[in-house]
C-alpha cells in the first residue's frame, strides 16, 4: 500500500517529484501524492501543472495561518519544509523573533493532528544559529513530543551528485510505536557522478524554445563588468576597471555577479536577490536563464513553472533539488521495507 503523503508549503514540488519517483524495486513500497498546501498563488499553479494535474483541487493556495487542516485529507507521511526566511544567513536570522520563524508550528500541529507513519522537514542549514542556537532546540524538542523518534542531519548535496552546492538540514522523523530505525543515506555511491555545472547545463543541450529559457536583458555595464570576470571570480575578486567596480561594504566574499566554475558544482541557488545575484555564465556574459537554474536544482526539462520570469526564478530557488528528495525518500522506504543500504552517521550532534 503507497504512503499517501501530504506537503505543508509544499513550494513548486521538489519534494514531490523526489517523493513520486522514489524507487525500491518493490510496488507495495511507494509515495503518493495526498494534498498540498502553499501561500503563493503561481507556485500552487506549477504544483498542479507538474505533480498532480488529476487532482487539482488537492492544492490549497492558503495562508498557513487560516488553512482549515481538520478538512484536509488522512495521510500517511508528512513532509514540510518551513519558510527559511528568518534562519537563512542570507537574511538577518531572526528566527522565532521573526515573522516567518514561528510558522514550524504548523508542521507539529498537521503531526498532532493526523500522525503519519513519518515525516520529512526541511530548512537552511542556518536554522542551527537562529536564536543562539535555541530555535533549533526548541523545533526538535516539539517534534520529538509529539511522538517520533528524529534524525536530523546536515545534507550537502553536492556530495550526492547533485551539480550544486546547497546545504540543507533535513529532519526525517519515524513515529515511536513503529520498529524502523532511519539512517541517513551515504555519499559514497555518488563519489564518481559527474556534478560539473557545465555538464548540468549543457548536456544534453536546452531547446532554443524550452519553456522557461527565457534570458535576461543585461545592459551594457553588466555586459562589459561580467568580460573582465573570469569563471568562479565575482564583482570583488575580479581585476575590474575602476569605472566597473562596485562600492559596497562588507561585500568582498559575496556572490555579486559571481561566475560559475564550470567544472565544479554550482554555488547555491538563491530565489531573490537584485542586481548581480542572479547566477552567471561561465563564459558569456549573461545571467542564468530558469530553465538553466532549474537544471541545476534536477528538474527535468519537462517540468514546467507558471508564473512570471521573477517568479518562477522565485519558485526554482526555495525548491529542494529533486533529485536530492529521491535519494532520501528511498532511504525512507528502505528503511520502511527492511532493505539495507549504504549510510553514514548523522552529523548533527543535539
Amino acid at each position: 500500500m503507497p504512503y499517501r503523503l501530504g506537503e505543508l508549503f509544499c513550494g513548486p514540488g521538489g519534494i514531490a517529484w523526489g517523493a513520486l519517483h522514489a524507487d525500491i524495486g518493490n510496488p507495495e513500497y511507494t509515495i503518493v501524492h495526498q494534498w498540498a498546501n502553499d501561500y503563493d498563488a503561481s507556485t500552487c499553479d506549477t504544483y498542479r501543472y507538474n505533480i498532480c494535474p488529476n487532482a487539482p483541487q488537492t492544492v490549497y493556495h492558503e495562508d498557513i495561518r487560516k488553512l482549515d487542516m481538520s478538512k484536509l485529507a488522512p495521510i500517511d507521511a508528512l513532509a514540510f519544509g518551513f519558510p527559511c526566511n528568518d534562519y537563512s544567513v542570507v537574511g538577518e536570522q531572526k528566527g522565532m523573533d521573526g515573522v516567518y520563524g514561528p510558522l514550524y508550528s504548523y508542521g507539529v500541529a498537521a503531526l498532532k493532528l493526523f500522525k503519519p507513519q513519518w515525516f520529512l522537514a526541511e530548512n537552511v542549514g542556518g536554522l542551527r544559529n537562529a536564536n543562539e542556537g535555541r530555535a533549533f532546540t526548541k523545533i526538535l524538542t516539539e517534534l520529538r513530543k509529539t511522538g517520533y523518534t528524529i534524525t536530523p542531519h546536515l545534507y550537502k548535496f553536492e556530495e550526492y551528485g547533485i551539480p550544486q552546492a546547497r546545504h540543507r538540514i533535513i529532519i526525517v522523523g519515524v513515529r515511536n510505536d513503529i520498529d524502523v530505525t532511519f539512517r541517513i543515506p551515504s555519499t559514497e555511491p555518488y563519489k564518481g557522478i559527474d556534478k560539473s555545472c557545465r555538464t548540468a547545463i549543457e548536456n544534453p543541450p536546452i531547446p532554443e524554445d524550452a519553456p522557461n529559457n527565457e534570458r535576461t536583458r543585461q545592459s551594457e555595464m553588466v555586459i562589459r563588468r561580467l568580460q573582465h570576470i573570469l569563471p568562479g571570480q565575482n564583482a570583488f575578486t575580479a581585476d575590474l576597471p575602476e569605472d566597473l567596480q562596485l562600492n559596497i561594504k562588507g561585500a568582498r566574499i559575496s556572490q555579486i555577479y559571481k561566475r560559475l566554475d564550470p567544472d565544479k558544482p554550482s554555488y547555491t541557488v538563491t530565489g531573490s536577490g537584485g542586481g548581480g545575484t542572479h547566477i552567471y555564465h561561465w563564459i558569456e556574459p549573461r545571467a542564468l536563464t530558469n530553465r538553466e537554474r532549474a537544471r541545476l536544482q534536477t528538474f527535468p526539462d519537462t517540468y514546467i513553472f507558471q508564473g512570471s520570469k521573477e517568479s518562477v526564478r522565485k519558485q526554482i530557488g526555495m525548491a529542494v533539488p529533486c533529485k536530492g528528495a529521491q535519494i532520501i525518500f528511498e532511504a525512507i522506504l528502505k528503511s520502511f521495507a527492511g532493505i539495507e543500504y549504504p549510510y553514514t552517521e548523522a552529523n548533527i550532534n543535539e
